[in-house]
């Protein structure tokens, strides 16, 4: 017979017992529970491979970040014989190489020579040339400047003349970055020639070039519409340029990360980008960072709203009433008159401008 003290051990050993028998149970219900959740999870619908649900899994991560799922753009191929700018690696040795090289210089860090601290002349707002001539002026539908030089002296429907290449240059000094004409026989203006010399030494006068210029995007049937645009440029464009589109000053406080799209600093209103043409092309294929031709993040829509928004933002004046003394050869976007058909300055800002093209047509047909 059992002494009082080994029965209290034998419960107190049966007790324990008990539990690690119910906690084992239970773990093992829950483990079963949840092979039977998976297993009815992979049965229902339609079965996949494990490669198809791996694909899925990678699709519902990056999707979000995707431009083309996002905006419902199409995916586009450039030409295999599409203009390529030549490699700097065939830049020619001695002073005729350093004149290309301090004129590519001059195009990428233009502030730092002319913006409001430059160490040559204060006399540009602190953006650079290359923040509308992308890639030092190489990049396809980014105001490239691939026929530049081929296509100078030429007579210009603005002035009513014939220009020389380094009119237009100092135009753009006076224009897009808001300044003052710079001496065009200086060191720096027949270097940025030279540049644009080399980059287009292998275009023909006349030669029609892919990717030229800024994109031609279709007509839409009605307005851009400004206020659809700023929704745009809060979702894709203000994180880089600003709640007030101020643009983004770099460290040295003398140039711009990301530059302004309106205010003091920007380009005026005498600019090729203040054409709305000009500018909704221009968006289309290079904003917002990242965005090519081949892959576009705005529809159509999208780039002609966001630019409307942005050219009806306040922005330096010039004065233009000089300019397009032919007002049949006046572009349809110039958004001032006087103009040689009827419409109001407002339609010739904003659209719609199929009406006005057409308007435009009749207009040179009468003539000839």
């Amino acid at each position: 017979m059992m002494q009082p003290e080994e029965e209290k051990e034998l419960v107190k050993t049966i007790v324990k017992v008990s539990r690690y028998t119910i906690y084992i149970t239970l773990i093992a219900v829950a483990c079963m529970a949840i092979t039977i959740v998976s297993l009815f999870n992979n049965g229902s619908g339609t079965t996949a491979s494990p490669k198809a649900n791996e694909g899925a899994a990678t699709t519902s991560v990056t999707a979000p970040s995707s431009p083309l799922a996002a905006a419902g753009t199409t995916p586009r191929a450039i030409p295999a014989d599409a203009w390529k700018a030549p490699d700097e690696s065939t830049i020619p040795a001695g002073k005729a190489g350093d004149m290309i090289r301090y004129g590519k210089e001059l195009l990428v860090h233009t502030s730092q020579y002319f913006g409001p601290q430059g160490s040559v002349a204060h006399i540009t707002n602190g953006m650079n040339c290359q923040n509308c001539h992308l890639a030092g002026g190489t990049k396809l539908f980014g105001n490239d400047y691939a026929g530049f030089i081929a296509s100078y002296p030429k007579m210009s429907g603005r002035s009513g003349k014939v220009e020389p290449a380094s009119e237009r240059i100092a135009e753009c000094f006076e224009r897009s970055l808001a300044g003052k004409v710079p001496d065009t026989s200086k060191k720096e203006i027949q270097s940025i020639l030279a540049y644009m010399k080399w980059i287009g030494k292998d275009v023909k006068k006349g030669q029609k070039l892919f990717g030229s210029a800024t994109e031609k995007l279709a007509f839409m049937d009605g307005a851009a519409d400004p206020i659809k645009g700023k929704a745009v440029f809060t979702m894709k464009c203000q994180s880089c340029h600003g709640n007030n589109g101020e643009g983004m000053l770099a460290a040295d406080k003398k140039s711009y990360t990301n530059p302004p799209l309106w205010g003091k600093h920007s380009y005026n209103d005498g600019a090729g980008m203040y054409r709305l043409t000009n500018l909704a092309g221009f968006v289309k294929n290079n904003m917002p960072f990242g965005a090519t031709y081949e892959s576009p993040q705005l529809t159509d829509e999208e780039a002609w709203n966001v630019a409307a928004f942005i050219n009806t933002q306040p922005r330096p004046h010039k004065d233009q009433h000089n300019d397009w003394k032919d007002l049949k050869k006046k572009p349809i976007d110039f958004p001032f008159g006087p103009y040689a058909d009827a419409f109001s300055e407002k339609q010739h800002k904003l659209g719609p401008f199929k009406p006005i093209k057409d308007a435009q047509k009749e207009l040179t047909v009468k003539k000839s």
